[in-house]
């Protein structure tokens, strides 16, 4: 008290205003970081059907309430009329080079089939957040992926690992000595936090079987490696009359197992008299799970929605997106189909949220709860006249379209074409109007809110 008294005047009135100043900013501080304010909000996992108001904090979910103050939030962002929904779950994708080598398009390569991959970016186009790579690469080709694509993608990127340990378009798929299923196995222990499968597809769909070549070669020894490594498989299958469909699924494949491109052309889905195959329901009743899988080979109508209208919906909706379909399939368009067959909006929700995550054994994703990684879609829901193709080049007349507005990643706005989250230019702080004098100065941007 003595040194108070001592202290002149005017430093005691400098100590007490920066006091009460420090005071004021901490009360000042907002709760959030961002809310988005008055959207239909679908978030299936918790069982949320209605408008509510999501806050995020430190890239995390803090709060889904309704009518939360936009005083409390340093961004705040109008969604009404929108609907607000976890990030999307994308489980068959493929990114980086599998087994096509570097050099594919030299006369000398190995093969010359051109890399599967696509950017795993452009899946924030559609409101997706995590994607899974299904196979691409294999146990001798897997860490060229993630330091090529996993390690630096902003979209959370997880895989299924090829059973074939060289990866797909590397000319090797049919060869035996490299589906080793103990190398595959070790290779999913070693990165379980990013590996969360094995994938087995296009083996020996055509030629004569011969010693090296038997039936179930590839799907037995990606079970094997599935049962090893305690993870899902994921089947790209061609039956042939050595190896049937129904033995596929009612008999190889183990509960928790993925049935993708399940509304190809090659499976028996509908029978003759226009009846869904029974052997479907045996199989889901013993817990197999059926993905769509699209892609441009992969889905068609006259399997897709006759089965549909008999009440058969796949557990999982995904794009099977590679180089050669990424122009006219994405994830809104292949959520669309289904809206499209009568699909409600908050089943085509929980078949692109939960139920992937589920699949995967992610079930910190796909859902907006609590304290959870702040992975957000926003999309529109648009009524008018729209056509969608299927792989057969046939197309149905619809007359609705999901379409992703802005994409949220841990709290980043990576997405917002439209400008959502963003200021009227004329009304942009003085920073946005200044011209830089060096190429490395910031960009004159009109809020510091984290995009990149």
């Amino acid at each position: 008290m003595q040194n108070w008294i001592k202290m002149p005047l005017a430093i005691v009135a400098v100590l007490a205003i920066a006091l009460a100043s420090s005071v004021l900013t901490v009360a000042q501080a907002p709760r959030y970081d961002l809310l988005l304010k008055g959207g239909h909000v679908i978030d299936p996992a918790n069982h949320i059907d209605e408008v509510r108001d999501v806050a995020v904090f430190q890239g995390k979910i803090a709060a889904i309430e309704k009518n939360i103050p936009a005083d409390q939030a340093g961004k705040v962002v109008d969604v009404s009329k929108l609907y607000v929904t976890p990030g999307l779950i994308d489980i068959h994708y493929h990114v980086g080079h599998g087994g096509a080598p570097l050099n594919w398009f030299a006369p000398e390569a190995r093969t010359h089939a051109l890399p599967l991959g696509i950017p795993a970016d452009l899946a924030l186009q559609s409101g997706v957040t995590t994607i899974v790579d299904a196979g691409t690469s294999g146990a001798e080709t897997f860490l060229q992926e993630k330091e090529e694509v996993i390690d630096r993608a902003k979209v959370r990127v997880l895989a299924f690992l090829n059973i074939v340990a060289n990866g797909m378009s590397g000319g090797l798929e049919q060869s035996l000595d490299q589906m080793d299923a103990k190398l595959c196995a070790d290779t999913i222990k070693k990165y379980p936090d990013l590996i969360v499968g094995v994938k087995t597809a296009h083996y020996w769909t055509g030629g004569a079987w011969d010693a090296e070549h038997v039936p179930w070669a590839a799907v037995d020894r990606a079970i094997e490696c599935g049962t090893l490594a305690k993870v899902p498989v994921m089947f790209d299958f061609w039956p042939r009359p050595e190896r049937t469909y129904e033995d596929l699924i009612l008999k190889k494949m183990r509960p928790g197992d993925i049935h993708t491109h399940v509304f190809a052309q090659q499976f028996p889905i509908i029978q003759a008299d226009g009846k869904i195959n029974p052997a479907l329901a045996e199989a889901r009743a013993r817990g197999v799970i059926f993905d769509v899988g699209h892609g441009s080979g992969s889905f068609w109508f006259r399997n897709a929605e006759r089965a549909e209208k008999q009440g058969f919906i796949p557990d999982s909706i995904s794009t099977d997106l590679h180089t050669g379909n990424f122009t006219i399939v994405s994830m809104n368009n292949v959520m669309s189909k289904f809206l499209a067959m009568g699909v409600p909006l908050d089943d085509v929700i929980r078949r692109s949220t939960v139920n992937p995550a589920s699949e995967i054994h992610r079930p910190e994703l796909g859902t907006l709860s609590v304290g959870k990684d702040a992975d957000i879609a926003v999309l529109e829901l648009l009524k008018g006249r729209f056509s969608y193709i299927d792989s057969g080049v046939a197309k149905m007349d619809a007359n609705v379209r999901l379409m992703a507005r802005m994409t949220i990643r841990a709290g980043r706005i990576l997405f917002d074409p439209s400008g959502l989250s963003m200021v009227d230019w004329e009304n942009a702080r003085p920073q946005y109007f200044t011209t830089p004098d060096r190429g490395e100065s910031l960009p004159a941007r009109a809020d510091d809110f984290p995009r990149d």
